[in-house]
């Protein structure tokens, strides 16, 4: 079976590299000549675990291509996946110009019945635009080629991607057609073999079920964030708090990690566009619009604490940052809490030093000079009068204090992700303060 995947961005490259990895043959088109140059010789231009190996083997097997020519890939593909980016309008709204400049090129190209796949997250009713873009160019042709498009949203989590593409918690597709619907069980026959669940439904509801699981989860985030600046005012302790929740089956214990705000490329940009598309239908998303207001509120949080506690005078202090990436695993910073950080870090006229494992070429991009990129996280450390932990890297979990409290300058720490222990940090001497839980020393 040969299929084709527009767009090498996360998404896409995950999703080809791990059909290949079934067997499946897949060409990758991407416009952007550079890219699939590098891809072509395996380097793989974002971090993600496991998948510089799976891309190699398929490569060198010969079941992964890279093209820029979407003609060329086009040829005798059953199924073309359409992957690329909807980055929001100014709107909040989906900016779907990429996806349907792709099924204006399946029209001009495909020469025999083809199933036009959406991977890309999209808004209720792109699937009948997309539809109509494939079909008008079809009539300028004036070719009588069958088609049909389906809707198989994404549900991978950076830093986790090809465990959960390759053993899904479920596989969602929407489909117009029995002949469609045929192709895609074909498709994903060995994850069938293995029992992972398979949900055909109607496009509307495919389309619609990836930005309702976005947002229940961001709305979990953003109210256990809630609850933990609650608990910091009377006195109650998040962390208890979150455990005697968890254990309720109904609630469960994902996703209520309190923290300094959600960001990535996913839920920011889909809670917008929930929002924007019930304002089109004259409808107002009430919770999903306080989930934002939260969450955008919680970026500053750590950055409040830390005003207070240098009395609102923070001119000439040296602060450290461990992590810039908006979660583990991933050098992703879009729409990161640390962006926010150090932009009111900045702007009250301290020094950053940062250090992350993976995204410091991604911070220099954005970033530029404006910050000090150190080699380690204890170089960042040296006469900082406070550290702030904004990333829940592993490194960081078990430092060595010693060594912390011999290189600052002032012993304080903003713990933005309740990493440390409250006790072991006040048997050791130091000022910390995290989340949902007073401040103490």
């Amino acid at each position: 079976m040969k299929i084709s995947i527009v767009g090498t961005g996360y998404v896409g490259l995950v999703t080809g590299t791990c059909f290949a990895e079934t067997g499946i043959d897949v060409t990758c088109v991407d416009l952007d000549e550079q890219k699939i140059a590098k891809l072509k010789n395996g380097e793989v231009p974002i971090y993600e675990p496991g998948l510089e190996t799976i891309l190699e083997r398929n490569i060198e097997k010969g079941r992964l291509k890279f093209t820029t020519k979407i003609e060329e890939s086009l040829k005798d593909s059953e199924v073309v996946f359409i992957a690329v980016g909807t980055p929001p309008d100014e709107d909040g709204s989906a900016d779907l110009k990429h996806v349907l400049a792709v099924a204006r090129d399946v029209g001009r190209y495909i020469e025999d019945y083809t199933v036009v796949v959406t991977k890309s997250t999209v808004p209720v009713g792109t699937a009948v635009r997309v539809k109509q873009a494939v079909q008008e160019e079809l009539d300028k042709r004036n070719a009588d080629i069958p088609f049909d498009v389906a809707s198989n949203p994404e549900f991978l989590k950076e830093g986790a991607a090809i465990q959960d593409f390759m053993k899904p918690d479920r596989i969602v597709i929407g489909i117009e057609s029995e002949r469609a619907e045929s192709i895609m069980k074909r498709l994903y026959k060995p994850f069938l073999l293995n029992n992972h669940p398979i949900i055909f439904m109607d496009i509307p509801s495919a389309e619609m079920t990836k930005y309702a699981a976005n947002a229940m989860l961001a709305t979990k985030i953003s109210f256990m964030n809630d609850i933990a600046n609650l608990c910091e005012i009377i006195g109650a302790n998040v962390n208890k708090v979150r455990i005697g929740i968890g254990s309720d089956a109904r609630i469960g214990n994902k996703f209520i990690y309190p923290g300094i705000g959600y960001g990535g490329s996913c839920f920011p940009k889909d809670v917008k566009a929930l929002i924007k598309t019930a304002a089109e239908n004259k409808y107002e998303m009430r919770v999903i619009r306080a989930v934002e207001d939260v969450n955008d509120d919680q970026k500053s949080v750590l950055f409040n604490k830390v005003q207070k506690y240098f009395n609102n005078d923070l001119k000439g202090k040296t602060v450290a940052l461990w992590g810039l990436s908006f979660k583990p695993e991933t050098d992703d910073m879009r729409e990161a809490p640390s962006l926010v950080i150090i932009d009111h870090l900045l702007k009250a006229g301290c020094k950053v030093k940062a250090y992350d494992p993976q995204a410091m070429d991604e911070a220099r991009r954005i970033l530029g000079d404006k910050i000090d990129y150190c080699k380690d996280s204890y170089e960042a450390l040296i006469d900082a009068d406070c550290l702030l932990l904004v990333t829940e890297w592993q490194e960081f979990r078990f430092p060595n204090f010693k060594i912390i409290e011999r290189l600052m300058k002032n012993k304080a720490i903003f713990d933005g992700r309740n990493v440390y222990d409250r006790d072991e940090m006040d048997r050791l001497g130091f000022y910390y303060n995290c989340i949902g839980i007073s401040a103490g020393v």
